[in-house]
């Protein structure tokens, strides 16, 4: 009997070590994916206080692969790699940059959007990169634009937001004279602004960037399923549909689709 006990108790902690995120999330029927729902239009409110975006219709897509409904829960920029770390969402769907800096925290799939960081200003003001280095520039906290801007512009005044929403009031209300994000945030931010046509989206980039979706580290098995997803809508048309969806010339922040997924 104690032998019948002890085999058994060893073939729960066998099945345990080798269960993994993919196990859990089938078992428990969803995919909880975290997702930024002030970054329009990778994530935005409904009235009925849904959110839907790029990034959702992507998270919708891997918990199609999965079998499972998808959950979404909405994280701040500055919080995304703590809430996968810490299991509290099971992957970051979010207009969250690959870095190798951030691949030390969370393991990121290939990329599946691909945008410039640019400035918004006062339509005239600031012709260059070289003509913000001693200006009030203002990023989403915890974003590659914070990042990028204290690495950029060391003797400019740099103010961290909780979200591109309260960045963008700000300099409306003459607080800030520029806000740094990826050229699609920025042009969603814009679309929604009261005096949008007194402001401009900046010509030059500081820097091209990757987006990805991030999983905890060591999850190899979902990463995989992730990386499959990404390429299956690449391959079979919807990737395309979902772009242009959000970006397309209809949409409200019309924007040329100038990369495809791949491995």
């Amino acid at each position: 009997m104690q032998r019948l006990i002890l085999a058994g108790f060893l073939s729960v902690c066998s099945v345990l070590a080798h269960a993994d995120l993919i196990d859990t999330i089938k078992a428990r029927g969803t995919l909880v994916a975290g997702v930024s729902a002030d970054v329009p239009p990778f994530g935005q409110r409904n009235k009925n206080h849904t959110v839907s975006g790029y990034d959702v219709d992507f998270a919708a897509a891997i918990a199609k692969k999965l079998g499972v409904k998808l959950v979404v829960q909405d994280v701040d920029p500055a919080e995304r790699i703590p809430s996968v770390k810490s299991g509290k969402v099971d992957v970051i769907v979010a207009a969250f940059t690959k870095t190798p800096e951030r691949e030390r925290e969370v393991a990121c799939s290939i990329g599946y959007f691909v945008a410039a960081q640019k400035a918004l200003n006062k339509k005239g003001k600031y012709p260059s990169p070289e003509s913000l280095a001693k200006l009030r520039i203002a990023v989403s906290s915890g974003t590659t634009g914070e990042e990028l801007s204290k690495k950029l512009y060391p003797k400019a005044q740099i103010t961290a937001f909780s979200d591109i929403s309260n960045a963008v009031r700000s300099l409306e209300q003459g607080g800030v004279d520029v806000v740094m994000d990826d050229e699609p945030t920025l042009a969603g931010a814009l679309n929604i602004m009261t005096t949008k046509a007194q402001y401009e989206i900046s010509s030059y980039s500081n820097a091209i960037e990757i987006l990805s979706i991030a999983v905890k580290l060591n999850e190899k098995r979902l990463l995989n399923l992730v990386n499959e997803t990404l390429l299956e809508t690449e391959k079979t048309g919807e990737a395309e549909l979902i772009f242009n969806r959000w970006f397309g010339p209809q949409s409200n922040t019309p924007f040329p689709r100038t990369f495809r997924i791949q491995g």
